[in-house]
């Protein structure tokens, strides 16, 4: 089968969480790079528009299209590792949880992940996904490089050394610039965790707070406003009021935890959780300084919002980076998640939530529920316009735009 004959009838496409569906005009599966590439050219060339699915973890309608969907799963695997560079080199739809052996067999590992790790690695570079720790940074910070096809259908490598500015104006472009078939990454030597689960009233954690911050490599925490909200995530028991705390430190090979319930292990094992999609997930980046009154704020609107608040706040903590659109530009974070439950009406909620948020320069995680703008992007985003320059440039028809995207960066 070539390439000319992966065109299909269109099926209706939805994301993970079910709160996005639409259906594409046309589909392309294609087995090989060579053939997304051939697929994309003559599309682009014809004036089509394009989106690329990733593994549909995002909350967002980035991938809806009138146009052609490509669907990249015949594109996963590790292609090279430069264990001297710390450096590696995967195709565009490689899970996340693929890493793990391969890059260990090395020598290397991951230096950070989320709970989740069944997205394609340039879906989370794209979006700006991560973990937690003050000392990390997003995904989208571990690229160094890519191949992409661009809205002419011209095939570019780009590289940090070679052109820094465009670099970092894909690290975090939402599949804007073009279609990824490739990406190169950092990653860090080997590391085992030392994973501690513990259940701390929120007193408790407001009195840690910056020991907790800076003590262990990764501190997160998800704060039950009401009894039930633990049931809602399928985590430890908690009452209201309480959180569980998630903290890990790296150790040497052989540790053995002391206490129950804890775990040490490789890394790649220790950061995964399953989670259900029974949730639709909005989340702001903060300054890390303004991270005390930031929870304060969210906790006493959570408080006189339930029952709609009823599932758990999540917090967590990103190190500064330089995409020019990822939350984190040039400003450690504060990460700040709310949810609501699918089916009902719980956006007068998440707009209290995002006036919060908007006090404090919140910045959004471009996979999740957000309520930006035009207007705050300028704001938000000190290279905002460089970045619709660089779009323009490599996206002069506007191809990889849809609705929601052209709304915010034509």
């Amino acid at each position: 089968m070539t390439a000319s004959n992966q065109l299909s009838s269109p099926p209706a496409w939805r994301n993970w969480a079910g709160n996005q569906k639409f259906v594409p005009g046309e589909t392309a599966k294609p087995r090989t790079e060579d053939e997304a590439i051939a697929i994309l050219a003559r599309t682009l060339q014809q004036g089509r528009p394009v989106r690329a699915a990733g593994a549909g973890h995002s909350f967002t309608p980035i991938v809806e299209t009138s146009g052609l969907l490509l669907d990249l799963d015949g594109l996963q695997g590790v292609l090279s590792v430069d264990q001297a560079r710390k450096r590696v080199t995967a195709l565009a739809q490689t899970r996340i949880h693929a890493f793990g052996d391969a890059l260990w067999q090395h020598g290397l590992a991951l230096a950070n992940q989320g709970d989740i790790d069944t997205q394609a690695i340039a879906g989370a570079i794209a979006t700006g996904t991560h973990g937690s720790g003050v000392g990390l940074r997003s995904f989208s910070a571990s690229l160094t490089g890519a191949r992409l096809v661009d809205g002419l259908g011209a095939v570019r490598d780009i590289a940090l050394e070679a052109e820094p500015d465009t670099l970092h104006a894909l690290q975090t472009s939402i599949g804007m610039l073009g279609i990824m078939t490739r990406v190169t990454i950092t990653v860090s030597p080997a590391y085992f965790l030392h994973e501690q689960i513990v259940i701390l009233h929120i007193d408790d954690v407001l009195a840690r707070w910056d020991d907790l911050r800076t003590r262990y490599r990764h501190f997160s925490f998800f704060w039950m406003p009401s009894d039930e909200s633990a049931d809602l995530y399928g985590l430890h028991n908690a009452g209201k009021d309480f959180c569980m705390v998630k903290l890990y430190n790296e150790v040497p090979d052989g540790f053995s935890p002391a206490a129950p319930g804890e775990r040490a292990d490789r890394s790649y094992r220790i950061y995964p959780q399953v989670f259900e999609p029974n949730f639709h997930e909005m989340e702001y980046f903060m300054p890390d300084s303004s991270g005390r009154q930031v929870f304060a704020e969210m906790r006493q609107l959570m408080l006189k919002s339930l029952p709609d608040s009823k599932y758990p706040m999540e917090v967590r903590f990103v190190a500064a980076d330089e995409g020019w659109l990822s939350p984190n530009y040039r400003r450690a974070s504060i990460v700040v998640s709310v949810s609501g439950t699918p089916g009902t009406d719980y956006w007068s909620y998440l707009r209290a939530c995002d006036a919060v948020f908007r006090q404090f320069d919140g910045r959004p995680h471009w996979g999740k529920l957000h309520f930006i703008t035009p207007e705050r992007l300028e704001g938000l985003f000190p290279r905002y316009d460089d970045f619709k320059r660089v779009r323009r440039k490599f996206d002069p028809q506007g191809l990889f735009l849809n609705p929601h995207l052209a709304a915010l960066f034509k």
